[in-house]
């Protein structure tokens, strides 16, 4: 299995820019924030985790970039506006928001109890919701920003034992169209990443019930065409082109990061 690696060539294509990326202490929101930080970006690097957001935080600080951790719990609207309030007074202002934070909780609807069902939707949903709301004054007080909402192939098409987590990344979907639909004349652009499977702890509970992890890697070609799982840091380099001014001409766009899934 091979992937693509890192140049290690920067262009500043985010500098200066103040960027909040939240579930920065693994996965995906890990390689995003370190693409910001690389191209430039003052990153807040924000996790449920104080510990793995401070991880991150030392990654890039000691590769030389700009970041500061923070501590939130995105399902709180309370937390959210503290941790954007944290990145104004830091900074001055926010121009990116990337709201990856999310959780994959599966199961046979019927077999779902209550609080795997509010959790999911307080994470995945509300948590994007409430990210979205905090940032858009200080965008339109600036003149402008980008959001840039993490969803799943899951907000497109549904697979077994997803429908909690359907439901909340088609949410993520619709919430993206909103907002971008609301500010485009305001120039906050507002664009969803809906990657497929990407090689990262998220997606292991589902991949017990596909009868494990090695099974789901050994016939992922007959689900993502491109015959192997993604990579954070291929998601990572989709999320800073929407961020930068490269995609000025971009909102309201669903793009699919999938190996061809969808394609099918």
């Amino acid at each position: 299995m091979t992937s693509p690696t890192s140049t290690g060539t920067s262009t500043g294509r985010v500098a200066g820019k103040v960027c909040i990326v939240t579930g920065a202490g693994s996965g995906i929101g890990r390689a995003i924030a370190h693409r910001l930080a690389e191209e430039g970006g003052r990153v807040l690097c924000a996790d449920l985790s104080a510990d793995a957001a401070a991880r991150t935080t030392a990654e890039i600080t000691g590769a030389g970039g700009v970041a500061e951790a923070h501590a939130v719990d995105v399902s709180s609207s309370a937390a959210v506006d503290g941790m954007v309030a944290a990145a104004v007074v830091r900074w001055g202002r926010i121009d990116v928001l990337v709201n990856n934070a999310g959780v994959n909780l599966p199961g046979l609807l019927h077999e779902v109890p209550d609080d795997v069902i509010d959790r999911t939707l307080d994470v995945n949903v509300k948590g994007q919701l409430y990210g979205c709301r905090a940032v858009i004054p200080h965008m339109l007080a600036q003149g402008g920003g980008s959001i840039v909402n993490i969803s799943s192939v899951n907000g497109l098409v549904s697979e077994p034992f997803l429908t909690v987590y359907s439901a909340s990344k088609g949410a993520s979907v619709m919430l993206t169209k909103g907002v971008a639909l609301d500010y485009a004349k305001q120039g906050i652009r507002c664009n969803v990443i809906c990657p497929g499977w990407v090689d990262t702890p998220i997606n292991h509970a589902h991949a017990e019930l596909l009868g494990g992890l090695e099974q789901v890697y050994d016939t992922i070609d007959s689900f993502q065409p491109i015959g192997r799982p993604g990579e954070p840091r291929e998601i990572a380099n989709v999320a800073l082109f929407l961020a930068s001014d490269e995609a000025s001409f971009m909102t309201g766009s669903v793009v699919a990061v999938d190996g061809g899934m969808t394609s099918q």
